[in-house]
This record gives C-alpha cells, structure tokens and sequence, in this order.
C-alpha cells in the first residue's frame, strides 16, 4: 500500500495495530477522522489518554473500573455470597446485560492454555482461592467460555477449591461448546445464567 504522506502512513500502521483491523479498515478509519471537525480528533484522543492513565481495576473482582471498588462490588443489593467467575470484562458485560444474576464477580483475565505460555500463576486465581478460603462465598458459579481452554481452568479452580466444601455450579450448556460467552445472545445467556447446575454433574457428563 503506497502513501503519499508519512504521517498518514504512521497513523494506518498503528491504527492497524488493534485487534480485528487490517490496513485498508485502517485508512479508512484515519480518513474518515481527517474529514471531521479537529476536535472530534481530540475528544477520542483524550479519551484513550484518561483511560490509559486513570483507569482502575477493582481490588476485589479486577474488573475495570473508575473507582478502587466496581460499581457491582459497591452495590449493597448484590448477594456478596454468591461469585460468578469469567475471563474478562466483556464477559460481565454480557452476563450484566441479562438481568438475570445478581451476584458478584471474578475477573480471572484469561484462561489456562499451555499452548499460550499462559498458567494458573498468570490469573486471578489465588485471590479467588484466597476469597474461598475466608468464608465469604458460599456458591462459585463458573461461566468460561465452554472450550477446552476454559473447561481446563474450571476444572483447576474445582480441585483448588473442593476441600472447603461451597456450592460450586456451572453456567448451564445453552451455550454451545466451542462458543466464546461474549457473542452468546441475551437470552440463551440469561438462561443459562438462571438454570446453571452443579459443577460435579458438568465434569461427569
């Protein structure tokens, strides 16, 4: 791809850098910022510099956050027995949009995928052991992503967790195995959410 402007060209390849977006998505979007007022320019520049500089992660359930605790883990109407374990935000995102649970969360910020380099030292796994640990949770509800990846880090957490003896339950399978939960619709999701059954019966089946 030729450009007739360095500058042009500097701000396509790092455009290009975001996840899902090629070169010619790229130009595209840098032209259509050219045409609109500078300000435009400025508001979306602005706004990734606060995000990059102020965000936070919540100190209980390392969602993003403004604030050192979440809104959901602030929020005094949410069963803080109850603990919904995901991969990321985007997964609290889709299960909050169901209106169907209203416990806490677990941010773990991924999955156990050897292939990937990625192990149980590299989530959020000891701090939910540690939550266990001091009573606090009397139901773990896993909702990962029903691929291996995901089956595999639930199945770490169950052994880490089975001797303390809590109520440990799984999303129920309307999400079809090998789905990624952030692109499940509301529906399937909130039921899924609502029938969830206990963790032992999904390892057995």
């Amino acid at each position: 791809m030729d450009f007739s402007s360095k500058l042009l060209e500097n701000a396509v390849n790092e455009v290009s850098r975001l996840p899902g977006i090629g070169k010619r998505t790229a130009l595209r979007l840098v032209l259509h910022l050219l045409k609109q007022p500078s300000e435009h320019t400025q508001y979306l520049s602005q706004a990734l510099l606060h995000l990059r500089n102020d965000v936070k992660t919540c100190e209980k359930c390392h969602n993003i956050s403004d604030t050192v605790l979440c809104d959901i883990c602030k929020n005094p109407k949410r069963k803080l027995e109850v603990v919904c374990v995901v991969e990321d935000i985007r997964d609290v995102m889709a299960i909050e949009s169901t209106s169907q649970f209203n416990g806490l969360y677990h941010v773990l910020g991924g999955k156990i995928s050897p292939i990937e380099g990625i192990g149980p030292q590299d989530l959020k796994i000891e701090s939910l052991i540690q939550k266990v640990k001091s009573g606090e949770i009397k139901e773990l509800i896993f909702a990962l992503s029903s691929t291996m990846e995901g089956d595999t880090t639930n199945f770490y957490i169950y052994k880490q967790i089975e001797k303390f003896g809590i109520m440990t339950s799984t999303i129920a399978r309307g999400i079809s195995v090998g789905d990624e939960l952030e692109y499940a619709d509301e529906v399937t999701l909130g039921r899924s959410i609502v029938n969830r059954i206990p963790f032992e019966q999904s390892i057995r089946g």
